[in-house]
């Protein structure tokens, strides 16, 4: 569902509250954080959507890996998961199976356990996980938070929803299609553990990149933290090996224009492009990925250790704009 849906679904609903509940429906960000003891809290979220790639396997793998970073994305570290499927009646029982275990073995990378699921038929095969792990309640992340000054940092790069959509249609080199599925089957652990590393005082906002794309999860990252815009240096953003060729020839998913659409109204627009770009640069920004990166604002001081910290790891990370004084619109030259 796009943004603009979401938002329409969401703003009727009766809230409740709850003491314990640090993070919920009340401000949006990246999953729930419930806390239950002085030194300890509960971070829980759910993502699950069709392949998009074709191996079963490696399709169960990746929607494990983009349900985990949820709760990598508010710094915490994932325990345990439960299955969603919804799975075609004609298809055999062995693709399921498939799925499954590339879930199932995703998860066991960093010690999780899946421990069992619900499965419903559907015309379509969907599958993802309902994702718990934990978090000191003093240490989590939210999108929330930017000051001006702030460094904003990628930790991977873009163009998922462009190559899948080309994938689909069958005009996607295999190459091209290796490369963006190692990116979206690669966990967003390691990269938490390096930004946690920088000191909970000093990474003022985190969230990761998934369906609202770049500049949709930035705006949310923008409207919660208070008195600042986002600057975007778009020459930094980078791109997946093909994306900007495939987003030449059209391969652009339906999200993209949600996205655009919902970001820049005619009436008040969230995101503003200072500088005229090229089609396919300015569609990679609206692009909806899958297992995306982290996204983060980092006090200036730490910016030199943190980048040593993720080259010595082999992480890759990219600085790719600034927060300034503003009133939370993201700003692309």
């Amino acid at each position: 569902m796009g943004p603009s849906d979401l938002e329409q679904v969401l703003l009727p609903l009766k809230k409740y509250s709850n003491p314990n509940l640090i993070v919920g429906l009340d401000i949006s960000d990246d999953a729930a954080v419930y806390q239950i003891s002085p030194d300890q809290a509960m971070v829980q979220t759910v993502d699950f959507f069709p392949p998009v790639v074709d191996d079963p396997y490696t399709y169960g793998a990746i929607a494990a890996a983009n349900a985990m970073s949820d709760v990598y994305a508010m710094g915490g570290e994932v325990v345990m998961g439960i299955n969603i499927v919804g799975f075609p009646e004609d298809l055999p029982h062995s693709i399921l199976s498939q799925i499954l275990q590339g879930g199932a073995d995703k998860m066991a990378e960093v010690g999780a356990i899946v421990a069992g699921g619900h499965t419903v038929t559907d015309k379509e095969p969907k599958y993802g996980l309902c994702v718990t792990g934990f978090v000191h309640p003093k240490e989590v992340l939210t999108k929330g938070g930017a000051k001006p000054g702030d460094l904003l940092y990628l930790t991977k790069p873009l163009g998922t929803g462009v190559i899948t959509t080309g994938g689909k249609r069958g005009v996607v080199d295999q190459a091209t299609m290796d490369a963006a599925i190692a990116s979206m089957a690669r966990l967003n652990r390691k990269a938490s553990q390096l930004i946690r590393q920088a000191g909970f005082e000093n990474v003022h906002a985190c969230t990761d990149i998934t369906g609202f794309g770049i500049l949709g999860h930035a705006s949310e990252m923008a409207k919660q933290s208070k008195g600042v815009d986002l600057v975007f240096e778009t020459g930094e953003i980078p791109f997946l090996p093909g994306a900007r060729k495939y987003a030449q020839m059209g391969c652009l998913p339906g999200g993209v224009g949600r996205n655009r659409a919902f970001l820049q109204t005619e009436a008040a627009p969230k995101v503003q492009i200072l500088t005229p770009l090229p089609d396919d640069i300015e569609s990679l920004l609206f692009d909806p990925e899958t297992s995306g990166g982290l996204f983060f604002a980092l006090d200036p001081a730490q910016a030199a250790a943190t980048e040593a910290a993720f080259k010595e790891a082999g992480e890759p990370l990219w600085r790719v704009g600034r927060a300034a004084p503003g009133s939370g619109h993201i700003l692309v030259s």
